[in-house]
Order: C-alpha cells, then sequence, then structure tokens
C-alpha cells in the first residue's frame, strides 16, 4: 500500500475542528511564488498549481522510468499548501485577495535530493512544453504554532482564525506572524468536486511565549 502522509503524520494533516498546539519540523517542498487573487480564472496563483503537480507526478512516477531514486517508496502525493501574506497586514485581511502573495507548496518525501528535483522539473518542462523555471526547492522550519481544522469555506475562515488566537492566548502564548513565519493553510478538499460548506483546510499560525 501506498505510504499516505496525511494518514502516517495525522499530527500535522488532520487535526481536530478545535485548535491544538504543534511542533512541526522542517520539510522540503516543490514551491512556486506569486501574486494575486487566487481566484482569478488565468491568475499567476491557478499557474503555480499546474507546475507543482506537473513536478510532483513525474516524482512520483519516475518508479516507471530510467530514473531510479535512492531510496524511493511509493507514496501518495502530498496535499496543495499555501503560506500566504499581505504587504502591511499581520495576518490575511479575507476582503482584499488582489493584495495577496503566497507560497504554493507541495512536500516532498525526505528522499527526494535537490539533485533528484531538478532532474524532475527538467523532465516535467521537456514533456509538458512549459517553463518551469519558477519552480524551486523549498525547506521551510515551521516550529512552533497553533493549528485547527477548519470546515466549509474559505471565506468563513476568519472565524476559525479566532477561536485559534483566543486559544494561545489562554495558554500563555502570542501570534508570531513575521516575514519569516507565514499564514499556513493546508488543502484536504478538491474544490472542484466538494461543496462550499464540506471543504476542509487546515489552518496553522506560527505562535511563540507570550
Amino acid at each position: 500500500m501506498a505510504f499516505d502522509f496525511k494518514k502516517e503524520y495525522k499530527e500535522f494533516y488532520l487535526p481536530k475542528s478545535k485548535p491544538s498546539i504543534v511542533n512541526v519540523p522542517p520539510m522540503n517542498y516543490i514551491a512556486v511564488r506569486g501574486k494575486g487573487d487566487p481566484n482569478t480564472e488565468d491568475g499567476e496563483y491557478r499557474h503555480a498549481i499546474g507546475l507543482l503537480y506537473g513536478v510532483a507526478f513525474t516524482i512520483k512516477m519516475s518508479k516507471k522510468g530510467d530514473r531510479k531514486i535512492e531510496g524511493y517508496f511509493d507514496y501518495v502525493v502530498p496535499p496543495l499548501e499555501g503560506f500566504w501574506w499581505q504587504p502591511g497586514v499581520q495576518g490575511v485581511d479575507y476582503t482584499h485577495k488582489e493584495t495577496f502573495e503566497f507560497i504554493s507548496v507541495i512536500r516532498l518525501p525526505n528522499f527526494v535530493t535537490k539533485d533528484d528535483f531538478d532532474w524532475a522539473t527538467n523532465q516535467a518542462a521537456s514533456k509538458k512544453k512549459m517553463d518551469f523555471s519558477a519552480v524551486e526547492f523549498f525547506t521551510y522550519n515551521e516550529g512552533l504554532c497553533v493549528q485547527c481544522m477548519h470546515i466549509g469555506p474559505y471565506d468563513d475562515e476568519p472565524a476559525t482564525v479566532a477561536l485559534m488566537h483566543h486559544y494561545i492566548a489562554a495558554q500563555g502564548y502570542q501570534l508570531d506572524i513575521t516575514d519569516q513565519r507565514l499564514h499556513h493553510e493546508i488543502y484536504l478538499s478538491d474544490v472542484r468536486k466538494t461543496a462550499p460548506e464540506r471543504l476542509r483546510t487546515v489552518l496553522r499560525h506560527p505562535i511563540k511565549q507570550a
């Protein structure tokens, strides 16, 4: 059976619908940076997703080609994630999505080296006849965070975020969003196939001792 990161690391991907504190270790990702409203039909976000999955599935399906990645094991491609910010805003202002900046990511298995990543990016570019130069190998050390499962439309996230912030204050922590520590979302539902009220999104904010 293919290794499923969501099931094997439930503490990072399947939190409860009430806030909790988690210490997230460094992870490697496929990443694409961009700006703008993620709902724009031909915007940078939609383009970024295509690039991410192009590389992700090239690595996953390498088992069927000539490239033998050392330590490879069969796995389910991890969910799409995003780090979001807006200049001059601590957190997220959902009323001005046009000012969003993002790093859209998909987690890499630990066996994928930078060399393997570069190979996969070149393979995807050659096969799809597209420019993959925006894709990068990205390591992020998230550290101490508060997180919660948000169920419902993305526009309703502020209510869940408010619960998270109330919880950390009661636990003796404070928000620690900076230029390096960002609002983080993990998308567990396929927005094309899931009703808005049933969407599941992990929300995560960096914190520190008050």
